[in-house]
């Protein structure tokens, strides 16, 4: 018994004939008959009284017309939102919180303009959340600044990136062309939460030069540890790409590692076994475009040592 069962019943009862059926439905008046006999096989009732030339819906056919109205209408529903989900992607993007706050704006603006069928859904969150996301298939695609190390993952490095340590002007730091690295032991730092790609990498930098990292905050969100740092005499450390209007009003003081231990890529990021769909395809040109630009240069920053 399936769908076309239950039409081919509805039809008889509103036609109330088997000819009737079938010539509102475009078939044989034997293919309405049959169905209705495997109907009534099925269910092991009869559907309908035969009297003479005429047929009669019985309280069984009446029941089973009503459910199967109800049925066919979800059905047709289900249909209409199969149609419309082929016909516009939903694509699921995870980023990073760096990420989030400095490329995925700007990438999604143009993203929607460019792929206007597709609707995309953004999830916001740290590395390994958005890694075991993008498992559990509850994402398409991340672009993000941790390292993912799992190997049903694809990792593809496109936008460069380095951190630099932020202080405010009227810190101590301030304006010095040299910082030793032994110097930021002594400072307290507004750092990210655990789990997050820029805290990983900053606090490795502080294990091999041998110094622990005071934490006097920690916070998710890159404009609060801006404000933190301008307002609280604190360090923090940062991408060059969160700075950079603050660099051009001169609302902070930078410092960056002369060795380039610093650098980094955001990474696309997604399962070896999902299919590549137009919106994820357009996601990653996107990003590779955004990966081409020049970042800020160092002419101003301190140096550490």
């Amino acid at each position: 018994m399936d769908i076309r069962h239950l039409k081919i019943m509805i039809a008889v009862a509103e036609a109330g004939s088997m000819s009737g059926a079938a010539k509102k439905l475009y078939i044989t008046q034997p293919a309405v008959s049959q169905v209705i006999k495997e109907l009534e096989n099925h269910y092991g009732c009869q559907l309908f009284e035969r009297l003479g030339k005429g047929i009669y819906i019985t309280e069984a056919g009446k029941l089973l017309c009503s459910q199967a109205q109800m049925v066919i209408r979800q059905f047709d529903t289900l249909q209409e939102n199969m149609q419309h989900m082929r016909a516009r992607e939903v694509l699921k993007v995870g980023s990073t919180i760096t990420v989030g706050a400095c490329i995925i704006p700007g990438l999604m603006a143009d993203f929607q303009v460019a792929h206007p069928t597709v609707d995309p859904y953004n999830f916001v969150n740290n590395t390994k959340i958005i890694e075991a996301r993008l498992l559990q298939s509850q994402l398409d695609i991340a672009l993000v600044e941790g390292a993912v190390q799992h190997p049903d993952l694809v990792v593809e490095p496109v936008i460069p990136d380095y951190l630099v340590i932020i202080c405010s002007p009227h810190h101590p730091f301030a304006g010095r062309t040299f910082i030793d690295a032994r110097e930021l032991e002594h400072e307290t730092f507004v750092m990210r939460e655990d789990g997050s790609g820029t805290r990983e990498l900053f606090e490795s930098f502080a294990r091999n030069r041998g110094f622990h990292v005071k934490i006097g905050w920690e916070v998710t969100a890159p404009e609060i540890i801006k404000t933190i740092v301008q307002k609280n005499n604190a360090l923090a450390a940062i991408s060059i790409r969160l700075v950079e209007a603050e660099l051009n009003n001169g609302s902070v003081y930078v410092i960056r590692h002369p060795e380039n231990s610093w650098h980094r890529n955001f990474n696309l990021v997604y399962h070896k076994h999902k299919q590549i769909t137009a919106g994820m395809q357009g996601f990653m040109e996107l990003a590779r475009k955004i990966g081409s630009r020049e970042i800020p240069s160092d002419q101003a920053f301190g140096m550490l040592r």
